[in-house]
């Protein structure tokens, strides 16, 4: 839908607020047979102890499993290589529950090398003044390339000279060219996308094998992958717990012998395993992976995993006016006729001053008079001539059949109707001071001396913004709206858009005041950015999200760029980042809830026979010892895969506080984590027991 029908797309291609464009990193399907194949070759793999000691639980398993194994073969029976069997398998879950997150950033990357090209140069000879051909590998940082039509720009840079239609589809997915022009924050250009017209000269600003194609590829591969301090921290009360139940367990043996009862170091094992935090250790690397690969799904690439875990602890929301909240372009919303004329005169006008008008603003007035009053475009006789719009007029227009019609700035065309002969009107400046104190544009028509009325130009507040801020209020997050309009224009399409607050006439220096302001109150702060006098205060906010057509200077100084451009986007990135957030304590509290439940599950059923009183606490009625401990470990093992989806798609987001977002958790994970064990394991056991396994 084009913007004389009304409706103006977002940029990047995407209609409505959040729904991302459908580029190259489009995510695939969780059960995608190419990457569950090549996860299941990972996960043997990844049985090396180099790769496993990074995860200190499954490095614990793998130690036990190894334990057993021995075991196995020493005092060989169903029972022994059934538990080593078992926990060998829980050890494979988890590298595939990685594997297969893992996976899907791997098949986007493999997508984005073949957009890689090896691209022939036109580098520019500095003294000669000729140029070379050259690989683009053999580029190197401030070179001069020429690219002209049909040629594929060979790095990073930015324009120094020209203005050309550039394809940019091979990174953004968007068929739509774009321009791009020397001078501004539109100079930027990508190795990789493709000059449809025009010459353009480029000057290389990225290193040797660290183009911005590069840097994707290492990204969404996960190559660069670090864990978050979240991340760490919680590996290390994992890592705590492990060792915590490492004595616990290892004294029941001697506890045993004393009370005339025997343990094997099988059972041992395989409590030990059941009781420490297998399954959020199996799923916490998985998590974090996947929470970055919902950003490459939305064409947004962050540029570390810390960048996702503070945009869901962020506070305060600092969001352009211009293409976040409104449409960016002013639209004809209304005709306000004075000195006792109708709108019908004023529409019929309007639409004749506006027929050369190519601007949106222009186009919108000409929809306007058709939808309201039927006035079709009319078919002008020759001798009619076009008056353009000029700094110095502020009036554009339409001289034909001996009228002279004008719309523009109310005080020009005021100005210009004295000039003319006629009079101003009261009623003309009380109309244009009411339509600009709304936060709306005025712009007078007169037909020579007579003056008509006032067209109302507005900022059109996006469909469903005001919605999606309450949600975000309702999350704890304040949101503030940048603009360069006056205090009263930027009040009422404030109060309209339903922001908590906004910064009229912002400069540079008034968005890094406002950013530290709000960090010296101990809030976490995110906006987004595309020109060279936002990179300080992309820099500054602890979420920057820079776009892709900005300049290199905004990409750089932020810790994530969005390739479709969309300011829009950061409400969702916002939104990823308290899914991984709330993903990640939910699949906790879900894992520390099991263990308990295993705990009060196992015990009884194992010391029943050594102490006859603990059968009272056997609830479950589990048949012996053997198949208890084996029950446990084969739930413990088949719960990894279970919660593989959860974990790759993530806990749905519901905007609320963190109170509720905590009971919610408790209620569903906690209790539902103690509940599941006792249904499951009995179920197992009562399997084991009809087969006549034990």
């Amino acid at each position: 839908m084009s913007v004389v029908d009304g409706v103006r797309p977002a940029r990047g291609g995407t209609q409505e607020i959040g729904l991302p464009s459908g580029g190259p990193r489009r995510g695939r399907s969780l059960f995608d047979r190419d990457i569950l194949g090549h996860a299941v070759v990972e996960a043997f793999r990844k049985l090396d102890p180099r790769v496993q000691i990074r995860n200190p639980v499954m490095f614990v398993v793998l130690i036990g499993t190894v334990i057993t194994l021995v075991e196995s073969f020493a005092h060989p029976s169903v029972f022994t290589w059934s538990i080593t069997v078992w926990l060998a398998l829980t050890v494979l879950f988890a590298n595939f529950a990685e594997a297969v997150a893992e996976g899907r950033g791997k098949a986007q990357a493999d997508t984005l090398r073949k957009m890689r090209s090896d691209a022939q140069a036109r580098r520019l000879l500095p003294d000669a003044g000729g140029e070379e051909v050259v690989p683009a590998s053999a580029l190197a940082k401030d070179d001069l390339v020429a690219c002209e039509a049909g040629d594929i720009i060979p790095s990073d840079g930015e324009i120094i000279e020209g203005l050309a239609s550039i394809d940019e589809s091979a990174i953004t997915g968007e068929s739509a060219p774009v321009i791009r022009e020397s001078g501004g924050d539109r100079s930027a250009v990508t190795g990789g996308t493709k000059v449809l017209s025009d010459r353009i000269v480029v000057r290389i600003t990225a290193e040797r094998g660290h183009t911005f194609l590069d840097r994707m590829i290492a990204l969404v591969e996960g190559a660069n992958r670090k864990k978050t301090p979240n991340e760490i921290a919680l590996t290390i009360l994992l890592a705590a717990l492990t060792i915590v139940f490492v004595p616990v367990v290892v004294t029941l043996e001697p506890y045993s012998i004393f009370a005339h009862g025997t343990v094997s170091v099988v059972v041992l094992v395989a409590l030990l395993v059941c009781l420490i935090p297998t399954t959020i250790g199996a799923l916490l690397s998985a998590i974090g992976i996947a929470g970055m690969d919902r950003l490459v799904q939305r064409n947004v690439l962050a540029m570390s995993g810390r960048a996702v875990e503070a945009a869901g602890d962020v506070q305060t929301l600092l969001l352009d006016k211009t293409g976040t909240i409104t449409l960016g372009n002013r639209m004809a919303t209304s005709f306000r006729p004075v000195n006792g004329h109708s709108e019908m005169d004023v529409a019929s006008a309007a639409q004749l001053a506006s027929l050369s008008d190519e601007t949106p603003e222009g186009r919108s007035i000409v929809v306007l008079a058709k939808e309201r009053f039927g006035i079709r475009q009319r078919e002008l006789r020759e001798g009619h001539v076009f008056v353009p719009f000029s700094a110095q007029t502020r009036m554009s227009g339409l001289d034909v059949e001996g009228r002279q019609i004008r719309k523009g700035a109310a005080e020009a065309v005021r100005r210009w109707v004295v000039e003319q002969g006629g009079a101003s009107s009261a009623e003309l400046d009380r109309i244009v001071d009411k339509i600009a104190r709304s936060g709306a544009t005025p712009l007078a028509v007169a037909d020579g001396p007579d003056l008509l009325g006032v067209i109302e130009l507005k900022d059109v507040v996006k469909q469903g913004i005001r919605e999606r801020f309450a949600e975000l209020r309702a999350a704890g997050i304040r949101t503030v709206m940048i603009t360069g309009d006056n205090p009263l224009t930027a009040a009422a399409i404030a109060q309209e858009a339903g922001v908590d607050d906004y910064l009229a006439e912002a400069t540079p220096e008034a968005k890094m005041n406002l950013i530290k302001t709000e960090q010296s109150g101990g809030k976490l702060v995110a906006m987004t950015g595309d020109g060279t006098n936002d990179a300080p205060a992309l820099a500054q906010a602890d979420v920057g999200l820079a776009m892709n057509t900005g300049t290199s200077a905004a990409k750089e100084a932020g810790n994530m760029v969005d390739l479709d451009s969309n300011p829009t986007k950061l409400i969702d990135i916002v939104e990823i980042g308290k899914q991984l957030l709330i993903t990640r304590g939910a699949l906790t509290t879900f894992s520390i809830a099991n263990d308990v439940a295993k705990y009060f599950a196992i015990i009884p059923a194992m010391f029943a026979v050594t102490y006859p009183q603990l059968t009272a606490l056997n609830i479950m009625g589990l048949h012996s010892p053997q198949s208890a401990v084996l029950s446990a470990v084969i739930f413990n093992a088949l719960v990894i895969v279970a919660l593989i989806p959860l974990a790759l798609r993530g806990v749905r987001f519901r905007p609320s506080g963190a109170a509720a977002i905590l009971r919610r958790n408790v209620f569903i994970y906690g209790v539902g984590g103690i509940i599941a064990p006792f249904i499951f394991i009995k179920l197992i056991d009562l399997i084991l027991t009809v087969t006549g396994a034990y």
